[in-house]
């Protein structure tokens, strides 16, 4: 039984089709915005099911991306293979053009660099085996609704196909990603990779020139010397003493969007704060921000970071794409002879201190008096979370940042 390598890298680039489809005035079709609500739902369960595996320091995802990955599976599936997708997706009653309609639109939407005024790359590639054939349909479909293009390899030298789509995902990501895998255990089934470079610009930029060298503290005894940013101004801020937390809310650039920060009181490992995090929690969090005035410092971050999803998206109930006997994917080629065997998902997140210029206006009146200290020198979780929608455009967690380590101490 042969298989067939879909890599779909996902990097969001930026595209005229995209400015043009998506604008500020645009209302989001119902499956659209269902399939936006859904995949929040899908942002928690998928992020609970990661932090439970040992051995992980970051965690990057994006939730809308996975849910389009998904529905290229549903696609490419027939019956319970495809039909599973929407169970996952929590959409069975949504019929399949509308799912594969209303996915495109929800990431167009949330991934236009114009409108929204960040950086967010993504390409999708359907790696297949020298032997396949696709089918015309799926072909025109997926590059249509999930702007994959295609392409054979060899995976017999599986070194020399290594090299190919890690060089494809460099030069994608324009070079933000050298590497999604060192390795691929599975070379007789599916492959999906989502390969993006994210990098937001702040509603307000940080002090260009106030960047120093800090700790970063990733335990107790372990420190690492990272470039911290700061600057000073309102925010959406909320204390949650009972669980012993501060959120922060920035707004991006055309407050679209915003990045939401977790921040523990202390240095602690985060599954505490991991127990908490549910969408009806961060629900709660987010309608008790209240604009505050906060001094922030924040790292400056430059993470890499690839995840194998198959087994999380198989024990959130994908089980039949992803095993040999049951898988039926054949509106990819024509026959049932496929299977998912990887579905990798790399993000190269940056953010640094630019930005919109900053309100200054505010300084040396009564509201920046007292501000809240937000200092994120230890492990936190983060979210990007878009007004429009509702959606999750990522969720992650810094434990683990790049510095060279300043102290190992007892």
């Amino acid at each position: 039984m042969w298989m067939i390598k879909l890599v779909s890298l996902v990097l969001l680039a930026s595209s005229a089709s995209a400015a043009t489809a998506a604008s500020a005035d645009k209302v989001l079709s119902n499956h659209a915005t269902l399939l936006a609500d859904n995949s929040a739902n899908l942002a928690f369960s998928l992020y609970q099911n990661m932090a439970k595996e040992k051995g992980i320091d970051n965690i990057i995802i994006s939730p809308v991306v996975v849910a389009s990955s998904l529905g290229l599976v549903a696609l490419g599936g027939k019956a319970s293979t495809a039909s599973q997708v929407k169970t996952i997706l929590n959409a069975a009653k949504v019929k399949d053009e509308q799912l594969h309609s209303g996915l495109a639109e929800l990431l167009t939407e949330v991934s236009d660099q114009k409108t929204r005024n960040v950086t967010w790359k993504i390409s999708n590639r359907l790696y297949g085996p020298s032997s396949v054939n696709f089918v015309d349909d799926f072909v025109k479909s997926s590059k249509k609704h999930y702007n994959c293009d295609h392409s054979k390899i060899n995976f017999r030298d599986k070194k020399s196909a290594l090299n190919s789509i890690n060089e494809w995902a460099a030069k994608s990501t324009d070079g933000k990603l050298p590497e999604i895998t060192k390795d691929v255990e599975k070379t007789d089934g599916a492959m999906i990779v989502n390969a993006m470079f994210f990098k937001p610009h702040w509603d307000e930029q940080f002090h260009h020139q106030m960047v120093d060298n800090r700790g970063f503290m990733v335990s107790r005894g372990f420190t690492v010397s990272v470039e911290m940013m700061h600057r000073t101004g309102m925010c959406g801020f909320y204390e949650d003493k009972t669980n012993k937390l501060n959120i922060l809310s920035m707004p991006l650039a055309h407050k679209k969007s915003s990045m939401v920060f977790l921040l523990p009181y202390h240095v602690e490992p985060l599954e505490r704060l991991e127990k908490l995090l549910t969408k009806k929690q961060l629900n709660t969090w987010m309608g008790q921000l209240k604009e505050t005035a906060v001094a922030m410092s924040l790292p400056k971050v430059s993470l890499e970071v690839s995840h194998d999803l198959q087994k999380h998206l198989s024990e959130l109930g994908l089980t039949e794409a992803v095993d040999k006997a049951k898988a039926d994917l054949s509106n990819i080629s024509g026959k049932k002879d496929l299977y998912l065997s990887s579905v990798f998902h790399a993000s190269a997140v940056e953010w640094g201190t630019d930005g919109n210029a900053i309100d200054n206006s505010i300084f040396g009146t009564d509201k920046l008096k007292n501000p809240k200290l937000f200092y994120a020198d230890h492990p936190f979780i983060f979210l990007v979370k878009d007004q429009k929608t509702n959606s999750i455009l990522f969720i992650g967690r810094m434990v683990r940042p790049k510095g060279e380590k300043m102290r190992d101490e007892l």
